[in-house]
């Protein structure tokens, strides 16, 4: 998926985003938060969208976010107006394949049902690795392929033609996001809806 089917598909989402995608995969945005709030510190959330995650960062935290669409970061910067998140530092308007960040800048670095969307996964998930610190954690929330033949798999691969048009890739391989040596696999579990979502915890090792 090229960055402007992005732009264009995220402008067309960004008015009914929390009310319909949103809503059902806010269990993932709670783990993922959950653990950061635990480490504590700085964290990078890439792909903050309209900022659905933002409430669930504790007051001590240092919440930094970045996405490509301006219309998703203006939704974001109303949250923080209006609920006086006063964690959040910054949101600021970023490629996530190539993140304006110092390396090993944060404590935990956040991916929550974006990786599916953006073009160049593999390289999005290097730049994270890049900027969390040896020790600490990269967060990743995303729907997976189904494995074998099943209904869910026939159904994935049913819309993955129209993957410009949803905004999103059905049939998205697991593999894609756990090819970086420096990040470890230390957890894996599924989330609701029905499992359909992914929770992975990865250590950023030397």
């Amino acid at each position: 998926m090229e960055l402007e089917a992005v732009a264009k598909s995220y402008a067309r989402w960004a008015p009914v985003y929390d009310r319909t995608f949103g809503a059902v995969t806010n269990a993932g945005r709670r783990r993922a938060t959950g653990f950061a709030n635990q480490v504590g510190g700085s964290v990078l959330e890439v792909g903050v969208g309209t900022g659905l995650a933002l409430p669930f960062y504790a007051p001590h935290m240092q919440v930094t976010g970045v996405d490509f669409s301006e219309d998703m970061l203006a939704k974001a910067r109303q949250k923080v107006r209006e609920q006086g998140l006063r964690q959040v530092r910054a949101l600021q308007q970023m490629d996530a394949r190539d993140l304006a960040f110092p390396d090993q800048s944060f404590d935990s670095v956040c991916a929550m049902h974006i990786l599916s969307v953006v073009p160049e996964p593999e390289r999005v998930m290097a730049e994270m690795a890049r900027v969390c610190r040896v020790g600490g954690h990269v967060l990743v929330t995303n729907h997976f392929a189904a494995e074998g033949k099943g209904l869910m798999a026939r159904v994935e691969r049913l819309f993955a033609p129209l993957s410009d048009l949803l905004g999103w890739h059905s049939d998205f391989e697991r593999a894609r996001v756990l090819g970086d040596i420096r990040l470890q696999l230390v957890e894996e579990d599924g989330l609701p809806p029905f499992g359909m979502m992914t929770y992975l915890r990865l250590r950023r090792v030397a």
